[in-house]
């Protein structure tokens, strides 16, 4: 779902809640909508306020055919929710002085192969602008083909033409993040994943996330349904994630989601004046895409004020993460139903409204 859509709901349903009804039975009400109205199979979504959970639920079905109910420790894909986790990561070797934004990233990678005149640095792909393309087509989106490293990932897309000089325009791609990832692996002389783990999933907390491999079947992880744009959901038959992995790659639950929020709010990750550096909107105001360093900046309301997270879709999977300073507040809501990003984003935007209602 595009930027421009979400802050749309976000700051048309601050008007629908009516603050006379508690926290738990606005927000239970809402959910259970989704699920009457048959929009997903299964849904869980959480409230944070000041560090402490205020609200969270789950309903439907992890796996409708075996009747397993979705809970709040179900396992779903984060989509593009992953890209924010990079580029948290990415920040904190800014801040050991290990990686400069504005160097060439070929400086430290040196298999990126650049020929174009303006040379793409780190702070091209964390905000979208290096001109690198997204997937080709179908076949790339539904990925059947795994890929052992990021390296061989990077292989399907790096002797590609640039769409445009980088820094002068925007567009949204999974494959830069994949760049990053090498990039994380270059400086640190680790794995992306353990470095992710140890620096971003310990230091939140976050017991229940990591990176999805075909063929490990995980308890807890839900099925996979796709909604199509006639309604109808589907089982969804399930796409190797291995070729986008800082991009999509990754399994997690709403309450690790939500320790990934607080531990942002509180500093725990990177400092905040990192953070406000994140979520600055950089130079192209021509492009009107307000998009900062791994995060969608969802602009001012006058009732919350800024507001940044990111939203994602994949097969099985839609999801949205709002983070609002000014409430001290964490939203996520998540499905185990691609297609339904409207209506995620929605319960999310509709969350916001709650806490500020009732703060």
């Amino acid at each position: 779902m595009k930027k421009t859509l979400v802050l749309c709901i976000v700051l048309t349903v601050q008007s629908l809640v009516c603050s006379s009804q508690s926290i738990t039975e606005q927000s239970n009400k809402l959910l259970e909508a989704v699920i009457k109205e048959q929009q997903v199979v299964g849904t869980s979504a959480s409230l944070s306020i000041n560090g402490e959970v205020a609200w969270e639920a789950a309903v439907g079905y992890a796996n409708k055919e075996a009747k397993i109910e979705f809970k709040i420790d179900t396992e779903i894909r984060t989509a593009s929710i992953a890209k924010s986790m990079t580029a948290v990561a990415v920040m904190q070797l800014v801040e050991q002085g290990l990686i400069d934004i504005d160097t060439p990233i070929d400086t430290y990678i040196p298999e990126f192969i650049q020929s174009n005149t303006t040379k793409i640095t780190t702070r091209h792909i964390l905000t979208h602008t290096s001109g690198i393309d997204a997937y080709k087509n179908e076949k790339e989106i539904e990925n059947k083909v795994n890929y052992k490293t990021l390296l061989d990932a990077y292989a399907v897309f790096k002797d590609r033409e640039l769409l445009f000089e980088p820094g002068s325009n925007y567009h949204y791609t999974s494959y830069g993040y994949v760049v990053l990832g090498i990039l994380i692996e270059k400086v640190t002389n680790e794995s992306y994943e353990n470095y992710m783990q140890k620096h971003i999933w310990d230091k939140a907390g976050m017991t229940h996330t990591g990176i999805e491999k075909p063929g490990i079947k995980r308890p807890n992880s839900a099925a996979l349904y796709h909604k199509n744009r006639k309604g109808k959901i589907k089982k969804a038959k399930a796409n190797n994630l291995s070729n986008r992995i800082p991009a999509g790659g990754f399994y997690s639950t709403i309450g690790d989601l939500t320790k990934f929020g607080n531990a942002l709010l509180s500093n725990k990750l990177v400092s905040e004046e990192t953070l406000k550096l994140m979520c600055q909107h950089h130079s192209l105001e021509k492009v009107n895409n307000s998009y900062g360093f791994g995060f969608f900046l969802y602009g001012k309301s006058p009732n919350v004020g800024s507001i940044y997270g990111h939203n994602g879709a994949q097969t099985g999977s839609s999801t949205q993460l709002f983070i609002v300073p000014s409430l001290n507040a964490v939203i996520i809501a998540v499905s185990n139903t691609s297609g339904a990003g409207r209506e995620i984003s929605t319960v999310a935007g509709q969350l916001i409204a709650i806490a500020q209602n009732n703060g």
